[in-house]
This record gives C-alpha cells, sequence and structure tokens, in this order.
C-alpha cells in the first residue's frame, strides 16, 4: 500500500549511527519484497534480529487436493469447518492454485503461545465473527466483524481475541496485495472516484517494544510447511521503524460502493487486487434506479476466471437457500447467473442489505479435501427449473 508510516523513535538519517541511552548500537532491518524494488520499512531493533538458537519439527500444512481440474458449481458451508483450539491448527485450506489458498479458520484460544510469520505469502484475513487485537512487530492493530487485515509476507505477528468464538475467512497470496492500480494517481493517492480512502485505512499504532532474552518459538510458513524456529530474542524488540511495508485494515462497511441507473459490473465491488486475482466487497447499497433496471446481474460466463463468493451477512438476492458461512465456487467454463425466480424476485426492489467478500482468480482453483467434506454435491443441479 503506498503510504507512509511512521512509528516509534528512529534516526535522522537511514543508515546511520543510532545509539542507546548505554551508548550500544540499535540495530537497523530493511523489511521489503521484490529485491528491494518493492515497498520497504527500516525497523530499529533493541537486539540483533538474526539470533536463531534452534530449529525444531517441521510439519507439513500443504492442501489435500481431491479435485484438480473442476468445472462444478459448488456451495460450500463454511460454517462446518470445526472450531479448534489454536489460531493456525484451526486454519483449513479449502480452495487453492499457484497463486492463492483460500482458508477458513475458527481458533477457541484467545492468545498463543509462539509467534507466526508467513516467509511465502501476503495474508489477507477477513473477520466474519470475533474482535481482538493484531499484535505484530510493526505495532498493534484492534480489530472486530467486518474487517480486512492485510498482512505483508514477513510479518511477525500474533492475534489476540476477546473470546472463544471467532471466524475468518483468508486468502494468502504469493504475489503482493495492493489497492487497485485504477483507484490511485501516478504518485499513489487514492482518487476522488475511489470507494474509499486513506482515512479509512487504518495503520498499527502502540508499537510494544520488549527487550527481553529467552526462548521464544516463532512459526514460520514456508513451501508449504511449518518450521518451529527459536529465537533467543523477544521478536517486538523495535524501538521505531518508518516506511511503506506495514500491516493495515480497513472494514467493510467503510466501502462505499458505486452505483448507476443500470446493474454496475462486478469490478465497481473491487477492493484489493494482485496480477493474478482480484478481492471484491459486496455491500449494502441501493439498486439500479432506471424504470426498467432489473437489479439482479446478467447470466455471465467465466471464461477468464474462477469467481469464489463468500457469504457474510444479508440476504444475497440472486441466490436461493444461502446462508453466512457459505462459499460459492463458479469456475471458469460454464456460465453462471442467478437461482430461478431471483430476477424475478428483484424487479421494483430499491436497496439490498446483502454483505460477501467475492475473489476471483485467473487460473482454476483446486478444491482440497477440506473442502469436499462440507461441499453440497447438487449444488450444481440448482439453476435448473
Amino acid at each position: 500500500m503506498p503510504f507512509y508510516h511512521n512509528l516509534g523513535i528512529i534516526p535522522p538519517k537511514r543508515h546511520t549511527i543510532f545509539k542507546k541511552a548505554d551508548n550500544t548500537l540499535y540495530y537497523e532491518q530493511v523489511f521489503g519484497t521484490i529485491g528491494f524494488d518493492g515497498m520497504t520499512t527500516t525497523s530499529y531493533h533493541v537486539h540483533r534480529p538474526t539470533q536463531i538458537k534452534k530449529i525444531g519439527k517441521t510439519y507439513n500444512v500443504a492442501p489435500k487436493i481431491a479435485c484438480a481440474n473442476n468445472i462444478q458449481s459448488h456451495r460450500l458451508d463454511g460454517f462446518q469447518i470445526p472450531s479448534e483450539k489454536t489460531y493456525l491448527q484451526s486454519r483449513k485450506i479449502l480452495l487453492t492454485n499457484n497463486d492463492l489458498d483460500i482458508e477458513l479458520a475458527a481458533p477457541t484460544d484467545t492468545t498463543s503461545n509462539y509467534f507466526y510469520k508467513n516467509t511465502d505469502a501476503d495474508e489477507l484475513l477477513f473477520i466474519h465473527k470475533g474482535s481482538g487485537k493484531l499484535r505484530s512487530h510493526l505495532g498493534t492493530l484492534d480489530f472486530k466483524y467486518g474487517d480486512y487485515l492485510l498482512i505483508p509476507r514477513g510479518t511477525i505477528y500474533t492475534l489476540e481475541f476477546d473470546n472463544n468464538d471467532n471466524r475468518l475467512f483468508i486468502v494468502t497470496s504469493r504475489y503482493p496485495i495492493y489497492t487497485p492500480k485504477r483507484y490511485r494517481n501516478w504518485f499513489g493517492q487514492l482518487l476522488e472516484h475511489a470507494p474509499y480512502c486513506e482515512r479509512d485505512l487504518r495503520r498499527p499504532h502502540s508499537l510494544e517494544t520488549y527487550d527481553k532474552q529467552g526462548d521464544f518459538l516463532i512459526k514460520i510458513r514456508k513451501g508449504g510447511q511449518i518450521f518451529d524456529v527459536t529465537y533467543t530474542t523477544h521478536p517486538f524488540d523495535v524501538i521505531g521503524y518508518d516506511g511503506y511495508n506495514f500491516p493495515y485494515a480497513f472494514s467493510i462497511h467503510d466501502f462505499e460502493p458505486i452505483t448507476g441507473r443500470i446493474h454496475q459490473p462486478p469490478p465497481v465491488h473491487q477492493t484489493f487486487e494482485t496480477s493474478a486475482f482480484v478481492v471484491c466487497s459486496f455491500v449494502p447499497r441501493l439498486y439500479d434506479y432506471h424504470p426498467d433496471s432489473i437489479p439482479a446481474p446478467y447470466n455471465h460466463s467465466n471464461i477468464d476466471s474462477d469467481e469464489v463468493l463468500y457469504y457474510v451477512d444479508g440476504d444475497f438476492m440472486s441466490r436461493n437457500d444461502i446462508s453466512a458461512g457459505h462459499i460459492s465456487l463458479h469456475p471458469a467454463g460454464i456460465p453462471h447467473g442467478p437461482h430461478p425466480g431471483a430476477t424475478e424476485r428483484s424487479i421494483g426492489k430499491t436497496k439490498t442489505e446483502e454483505l460477501a467478500v467475492m475473489v476471483d482468480t485467473f487460473k482454476p482453483l483446486m478444491l482440497t479435501e477440506e473442502a469436499i467434506k462440507i461441499s453440497d454435491p447438487d449444488y450444481y443441479r440448482s439453476w435448473l427449473a
């Protein structure tokens, strides 16, 4: 995200002497992607951030593929994913390709005894149920129902929940996740026609600085595995930082919908983008106001992308028998559109209260064994008269 942020204490110039009160040095670290060509943050640590004591057990978290070449529409009941104690235990990959994983999580523990870092992918967490704090080496973010949390790859973080009833929809992306280019000017500022602005994006606050030594477990996700790595110093020992690469939060409730006289195409709902997929937000909005408009979406062919919709709340007018927590997959290769009767029901309606997150991928998605467990096998027949 191209905007600048700083927290804590930093020296006047980068890569220069920066001393503690006892006349020893703080340790500088450049945290960035795309080989110094992408966005970076420069942080200053009480201890050297390189002190690994032990590399312990390694375990596999790669998805088990059940269907590698799919042309069937699916409806998954996401609330059937069982709750599990820890955040990482509860994460289940449902859909995947070489560019991204789409996951659900339902952790019950309010805190964890480890830190976590994904070295392969940016993580976009959508909070469906629960509230709490995301604590990272770059500061703290408060979160609640409806928040997106965008966590750049390499961020060391933990999640602290206020209670044990939590549901998250997660997209992990092998490509950096940005705000859509068409919403920004060539300086990077969000433009007037964008459905949100910088005021809506919540930056980290309350930088925590721990001068502690001991055994600190960081679970590192890399190449489909989790590595248990023990560091000798607390990972949250940053005294200050500045730059462009840090986690931030955005509430789906702050997305301002773009409407028109006739039905608008899905790109008006776009919220984030990568070179491999887009993420859109469907929010409460007024319907089209042409006197003969049909508010329901027109039938359309998924020629170039698989379409995933995660239903959050409200009444999704184009579908029959859809509830909160359901996920629909409409794959490339076949057309889809409103369920029987939905087009007729929509005529004359003036607004919708639906809330949903959509992910459109430019490469086909594979279904995992976890997805098949919660799939309705007859959903693809639901367009029959």
